[in-house]
């Protein structure tokens, strides 16, 4: 029976909030918290059931993580970590977590436990991605360091995308177009690293340039609505407001939650107007 209650008053606590944390997506994020669905429901009755279960837990962790509940899915995680501190592939996925619900201070954290743990690559690469993004040179040494390894195009592709990400972020343009172009000559599909190019030229008002970049992403991937979302943005700078209105909806066909483009229409419409 106290289990029983317990979980009533989780499922009352859940679905009662309304606020969310911010969504990490690229460009955009839905601003509202999701509500839990049957399945998250019958995942938190597991582990009421199952409290020493690490796989239900996990599956728990993941799947509030999926619906924005960062909070909840981080209290999973440190409930296992507590348990199994050893374990790199829990330490990597309190990472991945951290970083959804854009606490990059608790994902870097949990990405160095999991290289103490064990040295992947993967994680390596992640760590070198917060640090690039907080213009720490600690990135150029880890990319080089994973470089160095030879384990094929993608990582050589990762390993240059956050490189690239680095000289962009402290004002070394060409560096970063150079890096850009580097790991898209080592996976054409790595769909950031055209949006990231693209942006190098869109932040310094080249927007010709970077609607190039953005145009030839979505040949690349036309399913893709960041391409489309940033082609916009390129012709509302350029006070091409048809042109706009057209890629913004254009995205929003590929994705109808995406705040930020929302907005972005409503902006160009009114001035259409």
């Amino acid at each position: 029976m106290k289990n029983g209650k317990t979980l009533v008053l989780v499922l009352l606590f859940f679905c009662g909030c309304n606020e969310s944390p911010d969504n990490n997506s690229s460009n955009k994020n839905t601003g509202t918290k999701n509500e839990v669905p049957e399945s998250v429901k019958n995942l938190i009755a597991l582990v009421q059931q199952h409290p020493d279960s690490i796989g239900i837990r996990l599956a728990l962790a993941n799947a509030f993580d999926s619906i924005g509940y960062y909070k909840e899915a981080l209290a999973q995680m440190d409930s296992l970590v507590k348990k199994d501190s050893m374990n790199y592939g829990l330490w990597f996925n309190k990472g991945q977590i951290a970083e959804d619900a854009k606490d990059t201070t608790e994902a870097i954290k949990s990405y160095i436990k999991a290289i103490n743990v064990y040295q992947s690559p993967d994680a390596l690469l992640a760590l070198a991605n917060l640090y690039a993004e907080r213009k720490n040179d600690r990135a150029l040494l880890i990319c080089s360091r994973v470089k160095d390894l030879g384990l094929g195009r993608e990582y050589d592709a990762g390993c240059a995308f956050i490189t690239g990400v680095y000289f962009a972020r402290t004002g070394n343009k060409q560096q970063a177009l150079n890096f850009f172009d580097e790991s898209i000559a080592n996976n054409y599909t790595y769909m950031q690293a055209y949006i990231e190019k693209g942006l190098v030229y869109f932040d310094d008002k080249q927007y010709n340039e970077a609607l190039k970049v953005f145009q030839f992403a979505s040949k690349i991937n036309a399913l893709d609505a960041d391409p489309y979302y940033w082609q916009g943005r390129c012709y509302e700078m350029m006070n091409i407001k048809d042109s706009a209105i057209l890629r913004f909806k254009q995205s929003l066909s590929l994705d109808k939650n995406a705040c930020e483009t929302k907005e972005a229409l409503k902006r160009v419409e009114a001035k259409d107007k």
